[in-house]
């Protein structure tokens, strides 16, 4: 899927957000409860929204959801942040990237329960949150290695918190 059609999507939608920010979102409300349906997804994208529907860009962030969706839920950790491509100067991915941390905590913060948070998942949250404050005025070989290594950080950190996450919902079921 192309970050480019779903940013413009986004945009058209509420131009305050962005598609990775929106992906961010998504990221979280599938890591708290793996079931979670698009429609709920695309109702807090919408929220906020004073636009009519349209029903072929409906279409495409419910793939983009449910892509995210099957790919969290992969056994082949195959799920990525949703982030502009190496076309992108390296300074607006960092701002995607940004908006995709500001995004998984929103999520996070809205659907959070009276059960409380391990020290490990408050780790990474507080990390995220961090994020958050990176300096957009990057560029060279080492901000690009840096960057990487924060997205790196950042997959696996959506793997261990999914996980996490889901064992508590287990044993707050059982």
């Amino acid at each position: 899927m192309a970050y480019n059609a779903c940013n413009a999507i986004i945009l058209e939608i509420d131009p305050e957000l962005s598609a990775a920010e929106v992906h961010g979102m998504a990221t979280a409300m599938l890591c708290i409860n793996e079931h979670t349906d698009s429609s709920s997804w695309l109702n807090e994208v919408k929220a906020n929204s004073t636009k009519s529907s349209n029903n072929s860009n409906d279409t495409t962030l419910v793939r983009l959801f449910e892509e995210t969706q099957k790919l969290l839920n992969s056994d082949d950790y195959e799920y990525d942040l949703f982030l502009p491509d190496d076309d992108y100067h390296l300074s607006d991915q960092t701002e995607a990237l940004k908006n995709w941390c500001r995004g998984f905590l929103y999520s996070m913060g809205a659907a959070s329960s009276s059960t409380p948070y391990s020290e490990d998942i408050l780790e990474i949250l507080k990390d995220i949150s961090e994020f958050t404050k990176l300096d957009s005025n990057v560029e060279g070989e080492e901000d690009e290695a840096a960057f990487v290594e924060l997205t790196e950080y950042l997959r696996s950190a959506v793997f261990l918190l999914k996980a996490e996450m889901m064992q508590n919902n287990n044993e707050f079921i059982a």
